[in-house]
């Protein structure tokens, strides 16, 4: 039932007079999980990157085009999802099942309304669930009993990482929180990577934008960095690039059917554990 502020009821454990991430992410995509505060996060950076509601689509596109490919060409057959937000349309578990309906799929968000909406859509699903963790507790998540009954660590995973760490400060050990689920899979496994890129280095233009976006994202958010390439690429430690490496998100083994927008500050990849 949608409320007068145009969401569904508020489910226990949120807060609507404070943003959060996973409902932002649902208002830069239009949807209609989130609330004012959400959406006054996205008209603010609109002032400054119009293009950031593309961007987020671009996302979810590259998001698809990689479970396709770890699915149809890779043979993964289990993916964890990190910092999952809200279901929309085109979720992993859609996209990897309709390769081969017995792809297994586990969602990881800390926020409680993802947790409300995700039971809804997987009551009659048994081979996805949802956790309510954090991923900046990697051995919390990794232990979970929910987790190891849907994934098996013996065979190759596919993790996902889109558009999270960006919101991982330094101080909390992004690099070490990455290095942990790697450390957890068997060789043959994928990371899969989306990151707020500062281009400054190379789009002189671009700096006031990027700080300027930075410096709303931290103040509405808590939370968003912006990072360099280098920066970035090292979260995939030995891990093997795939062609075309880390690249803008558009620009990722683009399909035909999908958006593109002209820009650079939202970059991924996607490698392998040798």
């Amino acid at each position: 039932m949608a409320n007068e502020d145009g969401a569904r009821d508020v489910p226990p454990g949120v807060d609507r007079t404070k943003p959060s991430i996973a409902r932002a992410y649902d208002a830069y995509l239009g949807g209609k999980d989130n609330y004012a505060v959400d959406r006054e996060v996205v008209a603010r950076t609109d002032e400054w990157i119009p293009e950031a509601r593309g961007s987020t689509v671009a996302n979810r596109a590259f998001l698809r085009r990689v479970v396709r490919y770890l699915v149809r060409d890779a043979g993964i057959r289990q993916f964890i999802d990190l910092g999952s937000g809200l279901p929309t349309a085109g979720n992993v578990h859609e996209v990897a099942q309709e390769i081969d309906p017995g792809v297994r799929v586990v969602y990881v968000d800390n926020d409680p309304m993802v947790l409300a909406h995700a039971r809804a859509l997987l009551a009659t699903n048994d081979t996805t669930a949802v956790l309510t963790s954090d991923v900046r507790r990697p051995r919390e998540i990794l232990d979970d009993p929910k987790l190891r009954r849907h994934i098996d660590f013996d065979r190759p995973v596919g993790l996902l990482m889109f558009a999270i760490l960006h919101h991982i400060n330094d101080g909390e050990d992004p690099g070490g929180i990455a290095r942990t689920f790697r450390d957890a899979v068997v060789p043959g496994s994928y990371l899969a990577i989306s990151h707020f890129c500062d281009v400054s280095r190379d789009y002189p233009e671009e700096a006031e934008r990027t700080a300027a976006t930075e410096r709303i994202f931290n103040e509405r958010l808590g939370t968003g960095r912006w990072r360099t390439p280098e920066e970035i690429e090292a979260y995939f430690g030995d891990f093997e690039l795939l062609e075309p490496g880390l690249v803008p998100v558009p620009d990722w083994r683009r399909e035909l059917a999908d958006p593109y927008l002209d820009y650079h500050w939202l970059v991924g990849g996607l490698a392998r554990k040798p």
